[in-house]
Parts: C-alpha cells; structure tokens; sequence
C-alpha cells in the first residue's frame, strides 16, 4: 500500500514539474523573446550570449543546465540531482518544441503587457515546480554551492547573480527594457511567494479570558478545531491564567470571534496569521478518541 502511494506521488510530482517547465518555455517563447525584454536566471545568460555569439538560447540553456547539474551532483549531493534532473533536460526541450511551433509568432507588441504576462507565467511556473519538491535546475545551483562551501545566504547571492546577470543585457538593451526588466523580476517574485504561500496560510488565535473552559469548549465542539492550554500570569496583578492557543482557517475567523465574544465580551484576543502549519487537522487528518 505504501509503494502504491510512494508512486502516485512520485508521478503526481512528475506531472507538476513537467507543467511547469513547459510553462515556462511557453511564457519565454510567446512573451519574453520578442519583446526583448532582460530578465534574470539562466535564461538571462543565454540572452547574453545569443547576442554577443550568436548561440541558441535553447543549445545554451541546455548546456549550462547540464553543466550545473553536474557541479550539483558532486557538490550537493545525489539526492539534489534527482530532483533537478528532470527539469535540467524539460525547460530547453519544451523551449526547442514552442520554437518550431509557434515560430515568429508574436502576440502583442505592447512592452507593457509582456512584462505583465512574462512575470505571472514565470512566476507561476516556477511556483509550480517548487512545491513539486523539485528544482529548476541553472541558476539556483550557484547560490546552493556557495552556501554550503562559504556559509553565504542563499537568497543574497541569488539577488546578487540576478543584479549581475541584468547588468550583462544592459550593455545591449534600451534603456526602457532594462527598467521593464527590473519589473518583470519584482512580478516573478512576488507571484512566486504567492503561490509558494497558497493553501499553507492559517490565522492563529491567542485568547485570555475569565472564561477559558466555555471558550474552549466552544472551539472544540463548534468550530471543530484543536485548543492548547497555556499558563499565563497577568503584568499587572500577577494573576494566574490561561492562555487558549488554536489555529484555525480564514473562513472560521468571523464565527469564531462571534463565539467567543458571545461567551466573554470582555475576553483578550490576538490574531495573527501564520504561513504554514502541518500537523494533525491540517497536513493529516484529524484524529477523534
């Protein structure tokens, strides 16, 4: 039964990280490449290079990535190849495939527009192919091998290749397409921690109340949802109590408050969001005695 479902994930898994790449190469081809806009990563590189040598961006993409993939393999480890290995070959592949079909295609021509849909295309994609379990192979391995030789953040070497990679196209770009550049890698971004976030997001709830067992009473038979107990001690008075301690989704929020204010109006709340939370009730399933 275990292989059986090891299985399945490992092919659902699959399945995202070949959605992802070939939306990636989908968004590169139809957006990216004839607006001339810059952008970062490993296909910044081979627009670099394209122009200077006049090689393929598909031809270079695939060797660079190849190429990394190889330095991860024997810096990083067996296990991090595995889950680049499908995305170093998909993304130039996928890029080869949209290149003969759609050709010299060009959807719009508004500089504007293909900044916008480069950014959400790319940053979904790679979205996508994150929460797989999966990386995309290039460029994120640099910082990865940086990290683990000099202990340098990872995030501020990936910003720093980004910076320089941009630099790079400017010496052949307008001016326009650089600050349009610069946009497209601030959308990418963000929609990429969106969509890392979605579905993980929780509201955590701290209440302190006179009336902590009807409370929690209340959240366990009404809404449904796990309460922990804390000991507490007032600042000012020092006196003891409890803090009540659950998580709950977004939607619950309003009946919950309603619940609790219905109990004691005068009750102490604090709600905060949370972005993940794994455990019983939430990454498995709930447990009832």
């Amino acid at each position: 039964m275990k292989q059986k479902q090891d299985f399945f994930q490992m092919l659902s898994s699959l399945s995202f990280v070949i959605v992802g790449n070939f939306l990636y190469a989908l968004t590169v081809k139809l957006f990216l490449l004839p607006s001339g806009l810059v952008t970062g990563g490993t296909t910044g590189i081979a627009l670099t290079i394209q122009h200077f040598f006049g090689v393929s961006v598909t031809q270079f993409v695939l060797a660079f990535n190849v190429l990394m993939l190889i330095a991860g393999y024997l810096i990083l480890g067996r296990q991090f190849a595995a889950t680049t290995l499908a995305s170093t070959f998909l993304y130039p592949f996928a890029l080869e495939i949209f290149d003969h079909v759609f050709g010299d295609y060009i959807i719009t021509d508004d500089l504007l527009l293909c900044t916008i849909f480069s950014g959400l295309g790319i940053g979904i994609a790679l979205g996508i192919v994150i929460r797989s379990g999966a990386s995309t192979g290039g460029m994120d391995i640099p910082p990865l091998i940086l990290h683990k030789a000099f202990r340098i953040p990872v995030s501020g070497s990936m910003y720093a290749f980004d910076v320089l990679i941009l630099l790079g196209q400017a010496l052949f770009r307008p001016a326009e397409n650089i600050l349009y550049g610069i946009v497209l890698v601030m959308i990418y971004t963000i929609v990429l921690d969106k969509l890392l976030l979605i579905g993980t997001t929780r509201t955590e709830l701290k209440i302190v109340s006179q009336k902590s067992d009807e409370i929690r009473n209340a959240i366990l038979e009404q809404i449904d949802r796990g309460v922990t107990l804390l000991d507490g001690e007032s600042g000012y008075f020092h006196e003891k109590t409890q803090v009540l301690l659950s998580v709950i989704s977004k939607r619950e929020l309003p009946k919950v408050e309603r619940l609790v204010h219905s109990i004691d109006p005068e009750s102490f709340m604090v709600v905060s969001r949370v972005n993940e939370v794994s455990g019983r009730g939430f990454s498995m399933k709930k447990k009832y005695r």
